[in-house]
């Protein structure tokens, strides 16, 4: 495969990465982040403080509840109306990162969580499964039926989002003793086995089975399966989580670790689907061998991608692959697995916004569209998605074809306006610091998208077309990396607790992806 030069900040991320600059400590999980100076931890307390005013003045004042977004300016009258357990879950996570920032203090912080976690318990649930809906209003708590813009809301359970909603308060219970009682009281009904369905197994009978997207109480206006929970009638949906470099593996974690979900259901997903021409719609043909652990054959397939090898997310953006890894550690838990596709992950997305487009700026994921609402962006190269998470506002869609079943039809496209997530930058800061922190500083200083409330959503960076807006998911991602890298690794201590440890180190720790550098 040729390997176009990298351009010296691409090149000096993949020395980094490479020679395991950001290594975890003899003693534990905490990171040395040995790249990051004075200056730049200065830098980034700076942003983590200007990050939290956002999560303030989406927050509202009598209910503790964050709405989903904000626009720059942070006046409460521009609050989006409406919130969801991710949000809320960001909030509670990002408290207690801002704490152990020092931004703010451990009593102004257990205020906050006590009167949202206080919210919470008022909230109306699914209470055959203990989980929460996906809207609710930030000012009432009410669960909504209606958006602000008058579209209906056929009110769902999501699995993605209760996950989320779960990890944080696992993390409230252990960093705030004070508060476990509350945060158990809401996590303790929730019951992960109400999304997983053991016969979707591929047909293989023992094999385990995958998650669902969710459920529907009432009928939507979609197809669904019927089906029950706890012996209540509910409407699950047709699609299934299939893949495992994407964020439901935060409710597998959590569902594995708490006893819900069988373990060998994390390797009932798939790292690529097969390297067949039944499946040539996927970007390209991937490689691989056939491993087996807890009685399952995985094919552990990789993309391959600028001399790497690596295991594709969805879309190929920063979100799917790294924000699990907030919560657990990964890279240390998995040396042969996440530990090697974490970095060349954040390598990849360096030379392709470096190197391969020519944007100067890298980090791309979902976020608010700087064209329009919300839009899904990444490195469609290393994404399975045949129509690709773009890398730019153009929607140019990569196709180097699949090996031996269909030919390219856009091998060597030309990129244009990329639009890049600031939240992305944040999340990669634990495998190239430096770079994570120059990026960032070009947006601020070269860009200017940069307000009261911290970064903009996003920016598209040749026409530098900014969204000016603050997202309650997005910020969560910024001051929960933060936590991590500069507040002692608070959401992997607090999270990772030994129960955890015990049963997810183990199962996750046995795998070996074929991602690498290509000899």
């Amino acid at each position: 495969m040729m390997r176009l030069r990298p351009l010296a900040a691409a090149a000096a991320a993949a020395a980094l990465l490479l020679t395991g600059a950001t290594t975890a400590s003899a003693g534990g999980r905490h990171h040395e982040h040995d790249g990051l100076t004075r200056h730049d931890r200065a830098d980034l307390k700076r942003w983590g403080h200007d990050t939290w005013a956002s999560f303030v003045a989406m927050t509202d004042e009598t209910t503790g509840l964050p709405a989903d977004n904000i626009d720059a300016s942070l006046d409460a009258a521009t609050r989006s109306g409406y919130t969801s357990p991710t949000n809320i879950g960001a909030y509670l996570w990002s408290t207690i990162s801002a704490q152990e920032l020092g931004i703010i203090g451990k009593r102004e912080a257990r205020q906050r969580m006590k009167q949202t976690l206080a919210t919470l318990a008022t909230m109306e649930r699914h209470e055959p499964s203990g989980m929460f809906y996906n809207w609710y209003d930030e000012a009432t708590a009410a669960k909504l039926t209606v958006f602000p813009t008058g579209e209906t809301i056929y009110p769902f359970l999501s699995s993605v989002d209760n996950g989320w909603m779960a990890a944080a308060l696992m993390v409230v219970r252990t960093a705030e003793p004070s508060l476990r009682r509350q945060a158990d009281a809401l996590l303790e009904p929730m019951n992960f086995a109400a999304f997983y369905d053991p016969a979707a197994n591929g047909g293989i009978p023992g094999r385990a089975g995958l998650l669902r997207g969710g459920f529907w109480a009432d009928p939507p206006n979609v197809e669904t399966d019927p089906g029950t929970v706890d012996g209540s009638p509910v409407y699950f949906t047709k699609n299934h989580y299939d893949i495992t470099n994407s964020e439901p593996r935060i409710a597998s974690y959590i569902g594995i670790a708490r006893g819900q979900i069988p373990a060998a259901h994390y390797y009932a997903t798939a790292r690529t689907f097969p390297a067949s021409c039944d499946w040539d719609w996927l970007e390209q043909r991937p490689v691989g061998v056939t491993r087996t652990y807890e009685g399952i054959e995985v094919f552990e397939g990789a993309f391959t991608y600028r001399g790497m090898h690596i295991v594709p997310s969805w879309g190929g953006d920063m979100f799917e692959e790294l924000m699990p890894d907030m919560f657990v550690p990964e890279s240390e838990w998995a040396p042969k697995s996440w530990g090697v596709n974490h970095p060349l992950a954040v390598r990849a997305h360096i030379e392709h916004g470096m190197d391969e487009a020519g944007y100067g700026y890298w980090g791309f994921s979902p976020a608010s569209d700087p064209f329009g609402t919300y839009n899904v962006y990444g490195v469609d190269a290393i994404g399975m998605d045949p129509t690709g998470y773009p890398s730019d506002a153009e929607k140019t869609n990569v196709d180097a074809g699949y090996e031996g079943c269909r030919p390219a039809t856009n091998p060597t496209p030309t990129f244009g306006d990329g639009v890049v997530t600031p939240h992305a930058s944040f999340l990669a800061l634990p495998y190239a610091p430096r770079e994570a922190v120059q990026n960032l500083r070009n947006i601020e200083t070269v860009l200017g998208a940069y307000g009261d409330g911290g970064f903009y959503d996003s920016v598209a960076v040749r026409s530098n077309t900014q969204a000016k807006r603050y997202l309650s998911l997005d910020q969560g991602m910024v001051l929960g990396a933060l936590g991590n890298v500069l507040g002692g690794n608070v959401l992997h201590e607090s999270f990772g607790t030994r129960q955890v440890e015990k049963v997810l180190r183990p199962l996750i720790g046995q795998e070996e992806f074929s991602a690498g550098v290509i000899k």
